[in-house]
């Protein structure tokens, strides 16, 4: 396929878009590109094609000159976090939560950032340009990645523990699973995993953060105070509460932006959102004068945001969150023990502190398959129609199109007071994205 970046890294179809052969270029432009650099750390998920086309990078890299550091599997933000240790470029061969039959590789410039929309063109044009001749570079791993950033969470508590909380947590057969349970236990919490067997094929497969049925059960049926949901390679977390009720990444920010701003830590007393953000959040936020900060979808802008403000908190709905002053990017793992440990303080259960926080907005959310992401810009029927809706909508809603940055889809969101009504405008406009550019 022609390589694009999309709003994390670049994805397709392993062995069929997403091909060896264009998985070893890349590795050869990121070479180039992001270095120089002695060494390039790469980590991946469980998918089956995770050692095939990671191999694919590694023979890239190494083709210039580079030494690959093996970090075997291992959560994204763990990968992050290595890059900001050691100061050198690394990649995760993931595709977040899709399917196993899709992966794709992320990168990380040296300190653990993502790359700027600039590096990628780059990077995108740099993989014509002929590989080099020179020396071939080697070989290594890291055993004690894990360790390393397992020893990082706990330590994020700052010497508190977790003691006598019951976690349920889902790990989408994915990234998370060898790493939460000793996290927890180094903790003290009493928990209980789903989903933590990977076998190539299940990762996200009816469970984790895009499919949390099974955890809210499990949640009620054991008693448990609280569920941590994640997705394929851990970037990201969606909680249940101790009734079984999805606590999104909305109210996981209500919650950390208004502890924080309790404990003087909520720098410049302003939160970083994007555009898919609930008007309910603003709404809460206003009433505690607290700033919102928006952004286009992705949690690189959310980071890039944060660091031109100077400001500490920001996160998306999905339940990618970043405490700046802990990581580099989004982080499910952390996230969730900050939940945790924001959960045990107050001694008050999630369901009670998360309806205090704020009350969302009814919004509707619709996927539409197209043929051409990119035709969604000039689509003049489609925005005729978005505009008639505003109007009919007024001041008590709000639309938003966005092609997806990672699929062939546009996502259709609508807010507004009354869910039924909210419903409709959403049917409605996504009948005239699929009628209009639909595959």
């Amino acid at each position: 396929m022609p390589l694009r970046f999309g709003t994390d890294g670049v994805r397709g179809v392993a062995n069929a878009e997403l091909t060896p052969e264009l998985v070893l270029s890349l590795g050869r432009a990121a070479a180039r590109v992001l270095g120089p650099a002695d060494r390039f750390l790469v980590g991946r998920d469980t998918r089956l094609s995770g050692p095939l086309l990671q191999a694919a990078l590694a023979a890239g890299l190494a083709a210039e000159g580079v030494t690959v550091v093996d970090l075997g599997v291992l959560p994204t933000p763990a990968v992050a976090f290595a890059s900001a240790q050691h100061g050198c470029p690394a990649a995760v061969l993931s595709a977040s939560h899709n399917p196993y039959t899709d992966n794709g590789v992320k990168f990380f410039a040296a300190g653990g950032r993502k790359l700027t929309d600039e590096v990628e063109q780059r990077l995108e044009a740099a993989m014509s340009a002929p590989g080099g001749t020179g020396p071939i570079g080697g070989f290594d791993d890291d055993p004690g990645a894990a360790d390393t950033y397992v020893a990082h969470l706990v330590a994020s508590l700052e010497g508190r523990t977790l003691e006598g909380l019951h976690v349920v947590a889902d790990c989408a057969n994915g990234a998370a699973s060898a790493l939460l349970r000793p996290t927890l236990h180094a903790l003290g919490a009493i928990v209980d995993v789903l989903h933590d067997d990977p076998d190539g094929t299940n990762i996200n497969d009816g469970c984790g953060s895009t499919h949390p049925a099974s955890l809210q059960a499990a949640v009620v049926e054991r008693g448990a105070d609280v569920g941590l949901a994640f997705d394929g390679d851990a970037d990201r977390v969606l909680a249940v509460d101790h009734q079984g009720r999805l606590v999104d990444g909305d109210h996981l920010l209500a919650l950390y932006a208004l502890d924080l701003r309790a404990r003087d830590a909520l720098r410049g007393d302003t939160v970083v959102v994007t555009v898919m953000t609930n008007l309910g959040f603003r709404l809460a936020m206003a009433e505690h004068r607290i700033g919102v900060h928006e952004t286009q979808v992705g949690d690189r802008y959310v980071l890039e945001a944060l660091e031109a403000g100077g400001w500490s908190l920001g996160g998306e709905q999905s339940g990618h969150v970043i405490f700046r002053d802990l990581a580099t990017t989004g982080d499910g793992l952390l996230t969730g023990l900050q939940l945790l440990d924001l959960v045990h303080r107050a001694g008050r259960p999630l369901a009670d502190l998360a309806a205090a926080a704020m009350t969302p907005v009814p919004q509707v959310l619709r996927n539409v398959r197209v043929r051409n992401r990119d035709g969604l810009a000039g689509a003049a029927a489609v925005w005729d129609d978005v505009r008639a809706v505003e109007g009919e909508l007024g001041d008590h809603g709000r639309v938003l199109l966005r092609p997806s940055g990672t699929e062939p889809l546009v996502r259709v969101m609508v807010e507004a007071a009354d869910a039924g009504v909210a419903e409709r405008a959403a049917d409605r406009l996504a009948d005239t994205v699929s009628r209009t550019l639909g595959a």
